[in-house]
């Protein structure tokens, strides 16, 4: 396989989008069936239950005190992303990740990157399909909203863009795109990976996405 093992790291707040962080979790899931060694967990400001968007609850795995190790950590997107933006406890808790640790993020969770700055001079991306709300003014699609909140960042329209440490994707479902990405930047091997989206009859798509990806400059720290 090339390598062994990767701690991925999903954050889970109130209103959270659920494929945002299920879809990523799914594919590490079906990828440790081929490498026990594989981890994904969630995270939330608190160890108590947190209810995602349609009234579905889950339990997270640990809370920002417990400072769980990880290789990479995710930030999905949904309607309290725009609380989330503002939350300076979990800025906190992402700066104090260690330099190796990727940031990565799903749909609008672009935004709390952003936000904080880290994506200034970096190309990053977010949903492009707006909803009902979204597509009438004073609506505006949370790819144009990142615009808004990181002026200095490059806007790309790519499913998936990797600048070396931090890591977007673009609407609800690229975020199995980042579930695979994400076992490519950990090092295991392309035929792994498409056995991974073969057993989850995704390979159709997984074909028709794998290069929807923009890598800019070193993407192996």
């Amino acid at each position: 396989m090339g390598t062994s093992g990767f701690r991925l790291g999903i954050y889970v707040f109130k209103d959270v989008e659920i494929v945002d962080f299920a879809a990523p979790h799914g594919v590490f899931a079906v990828a440790r069936r081929f490498d026990p060694e594989l981890d994904a967990f969630l995270i939330a400001d608190a160890l108590r239950p947190v209810q995602a968007q349609a009234g579905f609850t889950v339990l997270p795995n640990y809370s920002f005190a417990d400072r769980p190790a990880m290789d990479a950590f995710l930030i999905p997107g949904g309607f309290g992303t725009r609380q989330e933006v503002r939350n300076g406890r979990l800025h906190e808790f992402i700066r104090s990740q260690p330099q190796e640790t990727l940031l990565t993020s799903v749909c609008t969770g672009s935004w709390i990157y952003g936000q904080m700055g880290l994506l200034d001079g970096l190309a990053a991306t977010s949903r492009k399909e707006p909803d009902r709300v979204e597509a009438n003014p004073p609506g505006k699609t949370p790819i144009d909203r990142l615009a808004d909140i990181a002026p200095a960042c490059r806007i790309s329209r790519a499913r998936v863009v990797d600048t070396g440490r931090i890591i977007t994707a673009g609407g609800i479902t690229s975020g199995m795109e980042m579930g695979f990405h994400l076992l490519r930047r950990a090092g295991y091997a392309e035929e792994l990976i498409g056995e991974v989206a073969r057993v989850m009859e995704y390979q159709d798509a997984y074909k028709l996405y794998r290069d929807d990806l923009e890598v800019i400059g070193s993407s192996t720290s």
